[in-house]
């Protein structure tokens, strides 16, 4: 059982990380710092977009306009923080496995 929750950790980690990385990818396209017509950036953003989007939609359909201003990342971010927390706080123990992580 301790590998099912680790694996469920590890995936929550990565996701952020994707999250993380995608909001920062769109900020640098945004001011046009990197550039879209590289097809090597445009197929890493395109990536990117393919994962983070699916878990951003269904958060901007509930969001009011908020004028330019996306903060359905931020909603996103605290959402996997808290499920991390719970997975290791509280299934973990409910499970009898006793995990510690940084």
């Amino acid at each position: 059982m301790t590998a099912v929750i680790f694996l469920i950790v590890s995936i929550l980690d990565i996701v952020w990380w994707f999250v993380i990385i995608g909001v920062i990818m769109s900020w640098l396209v945004a001011f046009n710092v990197i550039n879209l017509h590289n097809q090597f950036v445009y197929s890493i953003y395109r990536s990117l977009n393919g994962i983070i989007e699916p878990m951003l939609a269904p958060i901007r359909r509930f969001l009011p306009d908020l004028g330019g201003v996306d903060i359905s990342p931020i909603i996103l971010l605290v959402a996997i923080q808290v499920l991390r927390i719970w997975v290791t706080t509280s299934l973990a123990p409910m499970l009898g496995v006793g995990l510690r992580f940084g």
